[in-house]
């Protein structure tokens, strides 16, 4: 039972890196250089750190539920958590790859709200799972912010 558990939290672990890996291959570029932006963002080398923690969080968290309930047991909950890693995955696509941060503003706020649901059907199955979901969705909260910002200091691009 305990490697069918590590081979569960390492397939938690390669989806979350799989919605990261749209962030890899959308990379901010030229484009995103010429882009006005607001004084308050951060650095850039900072996303990449704080990213891989984040996604590292999640994937316990998910797997955290898992083990509570399995996936019969929180089949919802589950459900929600993967719609969110979808969403997560696609913003990047529609930010750097389309260059379209009014798009992605759109996107960004259906993931938090998608982040939120899955925070509160978490909660229920195991507390830990939900609150490790929190910093992905103040720091999810804080880039719709800076995509707000973008979008409003580029409104041609």
């Amino acid at each position: 039972m305990e490697s069918m558990s590590i081979f569960v939290l390492l397939a938690f672990l390669g989806a979350c890196f799989l919605a990261a890996a749209t962030g890899a291959f959308f990379r901010p570029g030229t484009w995103y250089e010429t882009l006005v932006k607001p004084d308050w963002r951060p650095p850039n080398w900072l996303f990449g750190p704080v990213w891989t923690v984040l996604y590292i969080a999640m994937a316990v968290s998910g797997w955290l539920v898992w083990r509570e309930a399995g996936f019969s047991g929180a089949t919802g909950a589950l459900f929600v958590y993967a719609v969110q890693l979808l969403l997560n995955g696609s913003w990047s696509v529609l930010f750097f790859g389309l260059h379209r941060p009014d798009l992605a503003l759109a996107e960004i706020v259906l993931l938090w709200l998608a982040i939120m649901l899955t925070i509160v059907l978490f909660w229920p199955i195991s507390m830990v799972a939900a609150l490790l979901m929190v910093p992905y969705a103040l720091w999810v909260g804080f880039a719709s912010v800076l995509n707000f910002a973008i979008w409003r200091l580029n409104p041609v691009h």
